[in-house]
């Protein structure tokens, strides 16, 4: 589901790129708080950048309505502790261009020369980033979304000529070049560049805690066994594609500079494997779309939104 919605919402642009960046410069517009959602303001400048954005992918619809609810969105991500970084977004956005065959600055070029912006397109971007986390987690949360009970479990054994289900499961470790929050702008960079040597030399998990203790502020954690359905949404491709003894790339978080080594993995099948293996089977068989709109609608009963 989480891939579904990612994709679904980079594909409405492909518009984009045949869009001639010699398109006329939109003239300037004076901004003012149009909205009010949950004393988050909405401006009239976030809108125009919105109705550009759907003028841009030839799409029908309310950008005041669409503003509102990314606001909804990311304020309910917010509360689930979810948070995208601008490293996560930039790269994203890359990689919107690349597969566009298009370079940083035709991209930037479009957005710019459109109306829409390249900050507005990347807010968009981290939002679809957040928001299929939001979805992922309440999906998987076992509140009647997506919960596979014991019959459904059997069930979908029988079918499969009572066969349960393998996973991969992994013995993984975290590691972290902690960044204080004070001290982001100053030392990201270098702390990066830290993370990456030890990444290089990351031969297991054998020796990360002794290696570890002579470096500053670098904490490592023993995650213990993960099963794949388990894996968090933002590490799990790179996991997948990781080989067991190896680690993952260095990442930006809220915490500083991190990478999750392999410490091994195996093929697993049991009770609990099958109910997660047919909980995510059944993810893709579920309209993605209405899942995300039930959630909206439920946010904005409770929401206290003013039309100024």
């Amino acid at each position: 589901m989480r891939k579904y919605l990612f994709s679904a919402g980079f594909a409405l642009l492909v518009a984009a790129t045949s869009v001639s960046v010699t398109l006329m410069m939109p003239q300037a517009f004076a901004s003012e708080i149009k909205y009010v959602v949950n004393d988050i303001p909405v401006t009239t400048g976030d809108i125009a950048h919105r109705s550009a954005f759907l003028k841009l992918q030839r799409k029908k619809g309310d950008a005041g309505q669409e503003m509102i609810d990314q606001t909804l969105r990311m304020a309910e991500a917010k509360r689930l502790g979810i948070r995208i970084s601008d490293a996560q977004v930039d790269a994203a956005y890359q990689r919107f261009a690349t597969n566009n065959k298009m370079q940083i600055s035709q991209l930037d070029g479009v957005m710019e020369k459109s109306g829409v912006t390249k900050g507005h397109f990347k807010e968009f971007i981290r939002a679809q980033m957040a928001w299929n986390q939001a979805l992922t987690a309440r999906y998987r949360s076992g509140d009647g979304t997506g919960k596979v009970s014991e019959q459904d479990l059997v069930k979908k054994m029988l079918e499969k000529g009572g066969a349960k289900p393998s996973a991969t499961e992994y013995m993984l470790q975290q590691v972290i070049f902690v960044v204080p929050a004070a001290e982001r702008r100053a030392t990201l960079a270098k702390r990066k560049r830290e993370a990456d040597a030890m990444r290089a030399r990351f031969n297991g998990c054998g020796t990360t805690h002794a290696f570890a203790k002579g470096l500053i502020d670098v904490t490592v954690r023993d995650l213990g066994r993960v099963l794949a359905p388990q894996l968090p949404p933002d590490w799990a491709e790179q996991i997948k594609a990781t080989k067991v003894g190896g680690a993952t790339v260095t990442r930006e978080t809220e915490r500083g500079i991190e990478f999750i080594g392999i410490c091994s993995s195996r093929e697993v099948s049991d009770d609990k494997v099958a109910q997660m293996v047919f909980q995510n089977e059944g993810s893709s068989d579920k309209n993605a779309d209405e899942l995300s709109n039930k959630y909206v609608e439920e946010l904005k009963a409770k929401a206290r939104i003013v039309k100024r």
